[in-house]
């Protein structure tokens, strides 16, 4: 967790914090904000209509993702196939040139356009996931105002009278059995005109390790001050 008010980090286990892993659905945040640079996605209100031949359903796929979805409903649903065919559409060569000068993890697209960030060789460390929200957060991205409140916007998980808690989660290897899980929870805390940031990584051993993403996050940011006590 970074305090920049405070100039202030907090790590648990620092030399796992510079770890890179896959980023699995956090990706999700740079390749939102690729596709509505780039005019791929003209905003919020995007849909796309799920194409059986290229993203046939899977049985463990969640019921939602049946369905047709916008970029917000995407991003709230995290909708795998969805941001596939937005990564196809973007272009492998426009992408790297986004997350080159994004300096997003290693920025190896090493296997396919639609799965190198769930499968490939794309890794980000919690230290370097921190930095990229920072930066993109502070308008040091090089993004249009456009493009940075659009997403702001879309980002936003909770937001109460108290604080605006926004981000998104991950899990790599989800749908894979043989697959050991790695949890993500990364993104930052608004609150009394101040902001954190946070990216945290878990091993994902069981089926409650999707839940204590969250819920472990929530009680760091509550013990450091980010958020209120519940």
């Amino acid at each position: 967790m970074l305090d920049p008010q405070a100039q202030r980090v907090i790590r648990h286990n620092p030399q796992r914090a510079q770890t890179a892993f896959l980023p699995a659905s956090t990706y999700k945040i740079p390749n939102t904000l690729i596709a509505l640079e780039t005019g791929v996605a003209n905003g919020p209100a995007f849909a796309l209509e799920r194409d059986d031949a290229v993203a046939p359903p899977q049985a463990w796929w969640p019921p939602a993702w049946l369905e047709e979805h916008t970029l917000e409903t995407a991003f709230l649903n995290s909708v795998v196939w969805y941001y596939q065919e937005l990564a196809r559409r973007i272009g492998a060569e426009h992408m790297q040139t986004y997350l080159d000068a994004f300096k997003y993890g290693n920025g190896d697209m090493s296997g396919a356009i639609d799965r190198f960030w769930l499968t490939g060789a794309l890794r980000v460390s919690a230290d370097a996931q921190v930095d990229f929200l920072q930066r993109f957060y502070f308008d040091e991205l090089g993004l249009s105002p456009a493009t940075t409140k659009t997403a702001k916007d879309l980002f936003v998980l909770e937001e109460t009278p108290e604080y605006r808690l926004s981000g998104k989660t991950g899990w790599a290897g989800f749908g894979d059995p043989a697959t050991p899980g790695l949890g993500w929870f990364v993104g930052y805390v608004e609150r009394d005109g101040e902001v954190y940031f946070f990216a945290l990584n878990l091993d994902m051993e069981h089926a409650d390790s999707a839940d204590a993403r969250l819920s472990i996050t929530k009680d760091i940011l509550r013990h450091v001050g980010a958020m209120p006590e519940a």
